[in-house]
């Protein structure tokens, strides 16, 4: 046992180190198989089925969310469940990626024939290709004999993550096979702050009716109608060919009300912030909120190439994502 802070640092890096020298070797044993199963997770019409027992069936359902996060349709089954009814969730169609370190765990062996007369793409990860469920797969990527990272070599932990690492490097290579995007990752993520970060302003400005238009001929009053409609904090003034001229905000309205109560005659355009801030379809919300914040603003006209107002990204609208 370890008698100080510093051998238990010395032992915590050794485990460490230990696990990152099993990923290392499973990835020099990579070869067609793993080629073969990358192939059939992109030909798969269905969905990815991954299942285990024990620790590799934790693994499994982080790889399975992997999967599913990154574009390819996944669930994880429990094996135990699955000869119980489950095994209704399975398809023909799909492909079961099973984990056993040792391909003899009864639960996923006794599960296999049933796989079979489904009809479905069997991919097993484990040590030895030769195991029962090496042998009965279509597929067998063999990580070899890995020493467990733990003192007494027992505990599930080196050979575990070298499966984690395995089908990470899967769901890595269909997301790059099939250009799988930021653009695609953040929808769907959609909830906290990993979604907030990768949404552009065209995924949350509002348009349509929502979109308080005017031009500088507006009066007042309209332009205070207009974004009273909308229920906007501010109305945009465009020209003919809906081009940016400025901004009029309900702050606008107050400060200039203050000098003269008899405003609302007036012609808008000579009351507007020009020229003013604006954002393009593709700035990322993040940016967008920053600059919001920098310049003490509460919404921003979203603009194309040429100038012309597509859309507002309103303060309401970031702050109430993703419940809107």
């Amino acid at each position: 046992m370890a008698d100080d802070l510093t051998d238990w640092i010395e032992a915590g890096r050794k485990v460490m180190e230990t696990e990152a020298d099993a990923v290392r070797a499973v990835a020099a044993r990579l070869d067609d198989r793993f080629s073969k199963a990358v192939e059939a997770v992109l030909t798969c019409r269905g969905r990815v089925v991954v299942t285990g027992i024990g620790k590799a069936g934790l693994v499994g359902r982080k790889i399975a969310a992997t999967f599913a996060s990154t574009g390819t349709p996944a669930f994880f089954l429990h094996p135990a469940e699955a000869m119980h009814g489950d095994l209704g969730m399975v398809r023909p169609d799909d492909i079961v990626l099973a984990l056993s370190n040792s391909g003899e765990s009864e639960e996923i062996t006794r599960l296999v024939p049933y796989l079979r007369k489904i009809g479905v793409r069997l991919v097993a990860v484990t040590s030895r290709a030769d195991s029962t469920l090496g042998r009965y797969s279509d597929i067998a990527i063999e990580t070899g004999d890995i020493g467990e990272a733990c003192p007494i070599g027992l505990a599930p932990t080196a050979s575990t993550l070298a499966m984690l690492a395995i089908g990470d490097a899967l769901a890595s290579c269909a997301l790059e096979a099939r250009g799988f995007t930021a653009g695609d990752y953040a929808k769907l993520h959609p909830g906290g702050s990993l979604g907030r970060r990768l949404l552009k302003a065209s995924d949350l400005m509002r348009t349509g009716d929502r979109l308080p238009l005017v031009n500088a001929d507006t009066t007042v009053a309209g332009a205070l109608e207009a974004l009273t409609r909308a229920r906007a904090g501010a109305a945009i003034v465009v020209d003919s060919a809906t081009r940016l001229l400025g901004i009029f905000t309900d702050g606008d309205f107050r400060r200039h009300w203050s000098k003269n109560p008899n405003i609302g005659p007036e012609r808008v355009g000579d009351h507007m912030t020009s020229p003013c801030l604006s954002v393009g379809p593709d700035t990322l919300v993040s940016e967008a909120q920053e600059l919001m914040g920098r310049r003490h603003v509460n919404a921003l006209p979203v603009v194309d190439a040429d100038r012309r107002v597509i859309g507002l990204l309103d303060i309401q609208d970031i702050v109430r994502w993703p419940a809107l």
